[in-house]
């Protein structure tokens, strides 16, 4: 089912703002996110002046599609920065502190509505988005879809560089991963952003004996409408295999340390214990250690990852030990 995508343009403190990244069944509230990417004012801060409903200012939950409105409609937006609002309301890797997680298994699921929407979302990224590809695929190997903050570095402790910060026993784990898997990158952040922490972390080093296949920015990600969260951003692996089918659900994993980030993917996705305060954990932290053994295992035994729990990831590697 074919989505109409909506463009608008904001006008506001004398500048405009295309916005497009919409289809008529987003809502006022994905509108207002997607303002705030824009323009850094806060959803609640946004005043828009002309955007009407049967005659009246328009509510959160009004679909755009309801409105009718012509292509490239002039939005007038009245809103004020303060000094707090670009730190609050832009999307840093750090998210994860503020806002809470899925924490139960119910909120993995979702009953969303109209996942037509988020299909078509997914179709745009395939057909839009370039991914910065640095090497081939491999044939017959898996997809490792990993996140950067948090997960193999902590960006939010002081440190004098940036191997204090990189998470213990990275590049074994990298080595390790990269016999039986293509590695990928996906940040929500800039790609600018993600090509100098690899930098910095030495991952793509010409002398490691691993390689990066790809990396992904926050521009692949979508936006998502939750009953019970409000406005998240989603790391929807279904971008990856629109534009590469040997990689699909049957073979990919994701770790993540927030479970969100797989909403679209839950069963692909793998929450990793987040990895902060650098200087009082980075001699304990063995996390990365016992994953390269649980990737080993499912690439060796796993013919379906369809057929996993990660959640019990740690359960099927105390089984594999015991036979």
């Amino acid at each position: 089912m074919d989505s109409k995508e909506v463009s608008l343009i904001i006008k506001w403190s004398g500048k405009e703002f295309p916005i497009e990244d919409l289809t008529e069944h987003d809502t006022v509230a994905v509108l207002r996110h997607e303002i705030c990417k824009k323009t850094q004012v806060r959803p609640e801060r946004q005043k828009l002046l002309n955007l009407k409903y049967k005659g009246k200012p328009v509510t959160d939950d009004v679909r755009l599609g309801a409105m009718e409105l012509k292509p490239n409609f002039k939005v007038m937006m009245v809103g004020s920065l303060e000094s707090d609002i670009k730190e609050a309301s832009s999307r840093p890797e750090d998210i994860g502190s503020v806002v809470n997680d899925f924490d139960n298994e119910e909120d993995d699921n979702v009953p969303f509505e109209n996942r037509d929407v988020y299909l078509a979302k997914i179709n745009k990224r395939v057909k839009d988005y370039t991914i910065k590809e640095l090497n081939p695929p491999r044939e017959g190997k898996r997809l490792l879809v990993l996140d950067i903050d948090y997960t193999i570095f902590d960006h939010r402790s002081a440190a004098e560089n940036g191997t204090e910060l990189m998470r213990p026993y990275l590049h074994e784990f990298l080595s390790s991963a990269y016999q039986d898997y293509d590695i990928a990158i996906w940040s929500a952040t800039s790609m600018r952003w993600i090509v100098e922490k690899m930098k910095l972390l030495g991952v793509t080093d010409e002398s490691r004996d691993y390689k990066l296949v790809f990396m992904l920015d926050d521009a692949a990600m979508i936006t998502v409408l939750c009953p019970l969260r409000g406005v998240i951003e989603v790391k929807p692996l279904g971008v990856i295999w629109g534009k590469y089918g040997q990689y699909s659900s049957k073979n990919t994993i994701m770790f993540d340390d927030l479970r969100r980030n797989f909403l679209m993917n839950p069963k692909s996705g793998l929450r990793i214990k987040p990895f902060s305060e650098a200087h009082l954990n980075r001699h304990k932290d063995k996390e990365l250690l016992k994953l390269a053994k649980y990737l080993k295992a499912i690439a060796e035994h796993c013919d379906d990852f369809d057929t996993l729990n990660h959640r019990r990831w740690e359960d099927y590697l105390a089984k594999k030990r015991s036979h």
